[in-house]
């Protein structure tokens, strides 16, 4: 319900320049431990003309906090009411790609799902000088269930 509402006022913002709107991250994974926000995906024609998605996004109350040109062109948005991380990249980025098998993964694995789950706890428990060290500290068992999933797509078992 939360996800869907906030897809609805990206749409609204961005009329045809939002060409997907995905959620992502562990919200959109039932069952699974999850801090109280929301990840969603944008994928918008080029991320890197933020002329064409920025101002829309901040006039519905989004908020610029990172610009990564290095990494696919990245941007993200946020929003307090609820928390949103919004995401933003270009259409066929391989990045969105990649994060909706991890989440397409974790909706059918329960094994990675409790995996996954019990290091994010073990890890939350830690204090941490950068939110980025926490996601670097969980890259290990992401890139060990990425195998799996990668595996089960290549066999074609895709849902």
């Amino acid at each position: 319900m939360l996800f869907e509402r906030q897809a609805t006022r990206i749409r609204d913002a961005l009329k045809e320049a939002a060409l997907r709107i995905e959620h992502v991250g562990s919200t959109s994974v039932p069952g699974l431990t999850a801090k109280p926000v929301i990840d969603i995906h944008l994928a918008v024609q080029n991320s890197a003309d933020e002329n064409t998605y920025g101002p829309p996004l901040e006039k519905a109350g989004f908020r610029l906090i990172v610009r990564e040109p290095g990494w696919f062109e990245h941007r993200m948005y946020v929003d307090l009411g609820p928390e949103v991380n919004l995401h933003v990249f270009s259409k066929g980025c391989p990045e969105l790609a990649r994060c909706r098998l991890f989440r397409d993964w974790l909706r059918i694995d329960q094994a990675d799902r409790v995996l996954y789950s019990q290091v994010k706890q073990a890890l939350a428990l830690r204090e941490w000088d950068h939110v980025n060290d926490y996601a670097d500290a969980k890259r290990g068992v992401i890139n060990e269930i990425m195998a799996r999933a990668e595996e089960w797509s290549r066999r074609g078992c895709i849902t």
